[in-house]
């Protein structure tokens, strides 16, 4: 396999789906597990503070999503919960990254996890290169539309034992778009790397052209079951191999 090579790298900014993990695990267990769960979830918790606050961050949000075709979040006779869940699904359908429901979906896999029905799947040479990068001091972080619940968890209930040890930083949308050059200059000051000591890797173009307008070095990854990704201008790797870091 070709080697990609950086010189300087003192921190690696990873995503998730499609990089650290196959696409069909987002697409055929996590979020088939969080749809079938979504409704039974918000009745039995939609008391609970934290699932309370994410229902009035998805109910601000859903009356722009209504003129588009949302179900609307009715607050009358009891029907906020169902109509919620409806929305929830909605979203989940339009592949919406909408934080509130990042959020509830992160804390229905995180009873999954917990009860043994989910398992993160990741690709093979991901513990290794984690280890790797760890030891040899680099900042590891992930940069996810996941919410960072799901990315822990995704992390620490791995076949591997748990990741999160050799993980210094967890960031979702909230930092802000993935497609933003702004997004990665916050996640370079959070972490107090000049992002010119950052490499980011991540599967989707427009996320790896956004990273390299902030400053950071790039790497595409060409994982089994991605997009086609022939024309792109950046380093295209295959597995974690493949990056040698100086």
């Amino acid at each position: 396999m070709p080697e990609s090579r950086y010189n300087a790298i003192r921190g690696v900014l990873l995503d998730i789906e499609g990089t650290t993990s196959p696409i069909s695990f987002v697409y055929d267990v996590l979020f088939p597990y969080a749809r079938s769960r979504m409704r039974q979830f918000l009745e039995a918790n939609s008391g609970q503070r934290e699932v309370s606050m994410e229902l009035q961050e998805l109910n601000r949000q859903n009356a722009a999503d209504v003129q588009e075709g949302a179900p609307n979040i009715e607050d009358s006779n009891g029907a906020m919960v169902e109509t919620a869940a409806e929305y929830c699904l909605w979203l989940m359908d339009c592949d919406r990254k909408s934080a509130p429901l990042k959020a509830i979906q992160g804390l229905i896999w995180e009873h999954g996890y917990r009860n043994g029905d989910l398992r993160g799947e990741i690709f093979a040479d991901v513990p290794v290169a984690l280890s790797r990068w760890h030891a040899q001091q680099r900042t590891v972080a992930i940069f996810s539309s996941g919410s960072v619940l799901a990315q822990k968890l995704l992390f620490g209930y791995t076949r591997s034992g748990n990741l999160t040890k050799y993980i210094s930083f967890f960031f979702d949308t909230r930092t802000g778009p993935k497609h933003d050059p702004e997004s990665y200059r916050r996640i370079a000051a959070e972490i107090q790397r000049d992002p010119g000591s950052l490499l980011f890797v991540s599967d989707v173009t427009k996320e790896v052209a956004a990273a390299r307008g902030a400053g950071l070095h790039t790497a595409l990854a060409v994982r089994p079951g991605n997009p086609d990704t022939a024309s792109s201008d950046h380093p295209v790797i295959h597995s974690f191999d493949e990056l040698v870091l100086n």
